[in-house]
Formats: C-alpha cells, structure tokens, sequence
C-alpha cells in the first residue's frame, strides 16, 4: 500500500522537534511462572494502529496529508486516517507505577516493574520489564462473623468461598470473595446489606513471605454514632404497580399480566436477583418503555419492604412502508412492504403484526409463453404473546424462562409465465430463554404448509413435467401440490451474553447451536392407524394432496478469539443432513441444502455449488437441481477495525452440498464416505464491514480457489490459473456471515 510505504519518510514532518514515535510497546518478565498478558489493559499509551496487525496504513494515510491544517484537503484526509502517537515519558511512567501496583495486588509484593527505551531515528521501542520476585502465601486465615444469623446462613449455604490457607496474596481474590459475600446475602433478604461491612487485615510481618489473613463481616450500623446491630431480613409486603408517577392514572396492561411478568412477589424474601430480572422482564414487554422500582418499609412492619413498580408506556401503533426495487438476471421489477403493529392489542402486552406485500416484474425474453409478468402478494398476520401459553407450564418454569408463544397465518401468491403458484401456511410456536440469554430454546410446537399449483402452463409442462426424455424427479416433485406438517426443536447457547451491539464481534465467545425437523409422523401414523389408501404413486394422501415426510439434522457452531482491541479471528462449522423417508423420496425444495452466498462458500454465488461435482448449464432449472440433502460449511475469518466504523475481513471458505440418493439429474451429486472430502470446495477473498453497533453492513468478495466441478488441473485449482470474470462474487448482507 502506497500509504504504508510512505510513512517512514512522511511521518517526521509531523513529530515536533526532539520527539519520537511510538513504534512498539514489549511486556515481558525474566519469570517464567509469571504471565503477563493479562496486564495488558494498564498500558496507558500503545502505538499506532495496525491493520491486521501488520501494517500501520491509518498512519500512512494520515502520512498523505499536508502539514498545513487550514486547507481543507488536509483536514478530510487526517480523519480518514490516525495521527502519530508520540512518545512521551510522563505517561510511561505512570503505567509503570500502574503495573507495579497490579503486580503487586496479584501477591508479589516485592514486585518491581521499569522502563527500557530503545530509540532509532525518530521511532521508540518502549519496554516494560517486570521482575515480580516470589509471590506472598496466606498462611492462615480467620473468618469473624459478627452477626449470627449471617454466620448461620453462610454455614448451611455458603461452600464456594474464594479464600482458604495456601493460596496466593492476592488482592483482586479478596475483592472478588467480597462481592461474592454482597451478593449472596442481597439475594437472601439482607437488603441493607453492601461490601463495606466486610473488612480485611493481613499481617505480613510474620516472615518467610507468609501472610496472616483475617476477614471480618461486622454488625450494621446506621451511621458513625450508632450502636451495632444485627442486620436485618426483609421479606416483601405489598407489591403495586404505576403509570407513569399518578397513582389515579390507569394501567395500560391489565395487573395479571404485569404481576405474572414480576418476580417480585408479595411474601418472598428480599432478592436483588428478583429485583433485576423484573427490570428485564418489564423492558421484554412491548408495550413498556422504562421501568422503576423503589422499596419503602411497612408503616405497620419494619421488617417489610412495600414494593412499588412504576411503569411508562411506549407507544402502542406503528406503521411502515418499504419500497424495493429489483433486478433478477436483467428484469426489472419493484416490490412494496406495508406492516402494521400493536403492541397491546388486548392489554396483556401482546404484539399484533400484519404485513402485506406486493410485487412486480417484467420478464422477457421467455419464448412460449403468452403473460410476460410476474406479479407476487402477500399477506401475513402473527399474535405474539409475552408468555408460555401452553397448559402444562407451571408458575415455577415461567419465572425461571423468559418465554413467548407466538401464532402466525400467511397467504402468498406467485404468478410467473410458467406457473401460478399458492402457499398458506400456519404456525404456533414457543421461544424461551435463561434471563442472562446464554440458553435459548425454540419449539415449532404445529407449522402447517401448504402448498399448491392452481395452474402450469402447457410450454412448462411439456418441456420439463411432461416430455418422456426428461426424468428430472426433483422438478416435477416441486411442481406438484403438497401438504407439510412439521414440528421442529433448536437449541442456541452462547457464551458470552448477546445483543445487537456486540453480536460476538472480537469477543473469546461460541456459540452453538443445533435443531432438529420432522414432518409427517402424526399424519402416517393416522394413516395405517385408519387403513388409508394410497394414490397411483403409492402415497398417502391428505385432502387428495400427497404430504412430505422427511427428518431434518442441522448443527452449527462458531468461535471467535480476541487478539486486541482491534483485531480477531473466527471459525466456523456448518453441518446438516436432512432424509426424506415413508411418504417421500425426494426433499421438498424449500427444506433442502444449497450452498454459495454471503453467508457460505463466498466465491460462489447462492445456489451456484454443487451438489458434489455436478456441474449446472441451466440456470432456469439450476435452482432446483444445485440443492441437496447435506451440507458442509468450513469458514476461517480474519477481523480488524481500518478506522472510523469501517472494518476489514479476510477470509477462506470450504464447503459443499451432496444429495443421499443418486439422481440422474444431478450427475456427480451423491455423498460417499470415500470421495467426499475430494469434492470440497475453497474459497478466499476480502471483506468490508459498516459496523453502527447496532446493525453492520457487509461487502465480501470472494475468488474460487478449489472447484470441485472440474477435473483439468487448469479450471479445477483457479487458485493458480485465476480468472477474475469466472471466479470472482461480490455479496452484500446485514451482519456477520457466523
């Protein structure tokens, strides 16, 4: 990069006289028991920022720059780029001091740390030597407990204790048991409680590096002047719920449901964890913006704490209208979304949403065929309730989850040239998490699809439905109408807790996730439970219409490891297997595999790999015949923020699809054990990321590398002989590909 070689000669200009640029920052310790990478975070000054982690191009680019600031050039490039950091010895100094106290609360109190410089020209390598000497041993410790009703409790619950003889000195341990001990005792009543009751004193005059430890946890007191007392169990009295700050003002939901969406309960001790989950549980209500909770003791009992919870409204209606238009393979189309939302459409914190959408297409250029259009709408209505309504979750799995249960119809219409296509379907399904969303859960309890052709013109059928030289099965089995009754389960864990903000970007975190989809079971067994009949293709039919049977595997897993403040890496594993069985032979296409895309095997475009090494000519029918009934996605991706909210990527992708049977039509497609790991596709490329916290906008390009489809050394490695017309594609999405 231009920038990046300029900056060695361009960047004095910029340093004032007698200064230096901080090159490099070095941690290090001669012990080699001592660890220091946790230490990083008390380095006060680093130095430039480098783009996956190699090159300094922010400097470089801010390098580009004049040294006049008044001309307005100057000024945009300095923004897109980062200014020289500047050595400078005061700040160095007082990380010393920081990490010498650091090093020393972790036990070694003969710590020492120093400062080395190293500087040529005008560049400083700054290091941090640390010599930590032997680190301090507790030798005894002794718990005084000054209130019994404490001490009782901690006897018959308390077995996690951070503290015991032998351990190390070290005084982030000490803090941690105190809030350790904080918590608890919130949690179980102690309202007034907090962690200046708890004191510690170590006597480390006893010598050989030894340390006597005592913690004491003493009595309450009011104030200063006060006499010591026993500190007080407070269990909950009243509980009341308030719009807004007016008692007389009227509650927009309805008490049952504001009561089941507490936990704090009339009775109940004192829980700091209750008291948080409800702030949680409150904010998950659509029909609630903010949340308060105060608690004042009982006139008529001191020991009990009158709960008051004070709600206020958002708003209730929404409205919205998108406009998109659309472009597939030369034609040019337009589509329309308008949605509609209540948030408390029967005062219990419900959220109604009905969205309709149309759509338009010219299409031309299809020989045999008399409409030229294609016209598409929609429409959609779901109820989503703020609970778990099913009739056999008790009080005790509502307060412990945070579930909703949610009801859905939908109508959609397709009219192509070809064919006239029509989908309805209905769904109930539960959704429930942990309060910390570290567990998810989710249960397609009913989802019915169906799916019908109310009419094939006679050009399509006769050339790929019809005609007695095509035996193109999975075709015409996606041509027929079919009914599909299916229930599914997933299961996502992750460990970090996620939200839109973070969502895992440069975080050590996982997440797994792992599903699993049957449909038909109920209906075949009622079947040969009644004796059905079976149609000309030896089916079983509901309503005359053949329904899917078919089971459905799919896990997934990704990782990421933080290297900086600016820089990670990820990986990533996609897997499914989906068998069609009993009442089917072949995958209904909207439940099969493909594979390419922003969010796959990025130098190929979606639905353009596989299956195996079949390789598409078509691409009117392709869509059909490049999909499987497998699938494996390998991603490696290499992140690091450029500058401003712009972030890079570079990445390698492998993966393919295979379909279970062996299909005339898709040639090369089958899975065996012994060659498939020869038809693995791989791919590289570089990213772009608009990260608004958020949301991000992504930009990946991808170039073959690997292409299974071939056999000539030329086409079947374009990572040697590249092509970028043949193996290059470029895919936009919203979010993180894993």
């Amino acid at each position: 990069m231009t920038a990046a070689l300029a900056t060695s000669c361009s960047v004095s200009k910029f340093l004032p006289e007698g200064a230096t640029l901080l090159d490099k920052v070095s941690l290090y310790s001669d012990s080699a028991s001592f660890k220091t990478t946790n230490l990083q975070g008390y380095i006060r000054q680093h130095p430039n920022n480098r783009w996956f982690s190699c090159v300094k191009a922010p400097l470089g680019i801010y390098c580009l720059s004049g040294t006049d600031s008044t001309k307005r050039i100057n000024r945009f490039v300095r923004k897109l780029g980062e200014a020289p950091v500047i050595y400078d010895e005061q700040t160095a100094l007082k990380t010393q001091y920081d990490l010498q106290a650091a090093v020393q609360h972790q036990g070694y109190l003969n710590a020492t740390v120093r400062t080395i410089t190293l500087t040529k020209g005008h560049k400083t390598h700054l290091f941090y030597e640390i010599d930590p000497g032997p680190c301090y041993k507790v030798r005894s410790l002794d718990c005084q407990i000054q209130d019994e009703g404490i001490a009782a409790l901690l006897d018959s619950i308390d077995s996690k204790t951070l503290l015991y003889p032998g351990m190390d000195f070290n005084l982030n341990q000490l803090e941690a048991e105190r809030s350790r001990l904080n918590t608890l005792l919130l949690n179980n009543g102690y309202y007034r409680f907090h962690k200046d009751f708890i004191h510690f004193q170590a006597d480390t005059t006893v010598g050989n590096r030894q340390v006597d430890l005592k913690m004491e946890l003493r009595p309450y007191r009011r104030n200063r002047l006060s006499q010591p007392q026993p500190h007080q169990i407070y269990r909950i009295g009243d509980v009341d719920f308030m719009q807004g700050d007016d008692p007389a003002t009227p509650l927009c939901i309805r008490p049952k449901v504001l009561h089941a969406a507490s936990e704090i309960h009339k009775g109940d001790l004192y829980r700091e964890t209750n008291v948080q989950n409800t702030y949680a549980r409150m904010m998950r209500l659509g029909a609630v913006m903010s949340t308060n909770v105060k608690f004042t003791p009982e006139p008529y009992d001191s020991t009990l704490l009158h709960a008051n919870i004070s709600l206020l409204p958002s708003k209730v209606n929404s409205i919205s209208l998108e406009l998109e238009g659309t472009n597939s393979a030369g034609d040019l189309g337009a589509a329309i979304l308008a949605s509609y939302q209540n948030r408390n459409i029967f005062r219990g914190a419900e959220l109604l949403s009905i969205k309709l959408r149309g759509a338009y297409e010219a299409i031309r250029g299809l020989n045999g065929y008399t409409d030229q259009d294609y016209i598409e709408y929609s429409a959609e209505m779901g109820i989503t309730f703020p609970d778990f309504k099913f009739p056999f979750a008790g009080r005790q799995f509502r307060q412990r989850a945070q579930a909703t249960t949610e009801v859905s119809l939908m109508y959609d219409s397709q009219d192509r040239p070809e064919f006239h296509r029509r989908v309805v379907t209905g769904a109930l399904r539960y959704r429930w998490n942990r309060l910390n969303r570290s567990r998810q859960h989710k249960v397609d309890l009913l989802d019915l699809n169906y799916v019908f052709m109310p009419w094939i013109s006679d050009t399509f059928r006769k050339l790929y439905l019809e005609d007695p030289d095509s035996k193109n099965a999975i075709l015409r089995y996606n041509y027929e109408n079919l009914f599909i009754m299916k229930w599914g389960y997933t299961f996502t864990y992750h460990s970090s807790p996620m939200n839109a903000a973070n969502n895992n970007y440069g975080l050590n975190a996982y997440t797994l996730r792992a599903g699993i989809e049957t449909a038909g079971n109920l209906l075949y067994g009622m079947s040969n439970l009644f004796s059905a009949g079976k149609n000309s293709q030896n089916q079983y039919t509901l309503f005359n219409i053949a329904y899917a049977e078919y089971v459905k595997l799919d896990f997934d897993l990704a990782k990421s490891f933080r290297i900086d403040n600016r820089n990670s890496f990820a990986l990533h594993l996609g897997a499914g297997v989906a068998f069609p069985y009993g009442n089917s032979t072949i995958l209904p296409y909207e439940k099969r595999y493909f594979s390419g895309g922003a969010n796959s095997v990025r130098g190929w475009s979606v639905r353009e790999l596989g299956p195996g090494t079949y390789n598409g000519s078509d691409g009117r029918i392709d869509f059909i015949n490049q999909t499987g009934d497998i699938k494996l996605d390998m991603n490696a991706e290499y992140r690091t923020h450029l500058f401003w909210k712009i972030h890079g990527a570079v990445f390698v992708d492998a993966g393919n699809i295979w379909t279970l049977r062996s299909y005339e039509e898709q040639s090369g497609g089958q899975f065996r054990f012994d060659t498939f790991w020869r038809q693995i596709a791989v791919s590289y490329g570089l990213g772009l990321r608009l990260n608004f916290d958020y949301f991000i906008l992504r930009l990946d390009g991808g170039m073959k590398a690997v292409h299974p489809a071939f056999t000539d050394s030329r086409r079947h490695f374009p990572i040697v002989h590249p092509q970028f017309n043949r193996d290059f594609s470029l895919h936009f999405a919203v979010g993180l590909p894993f």
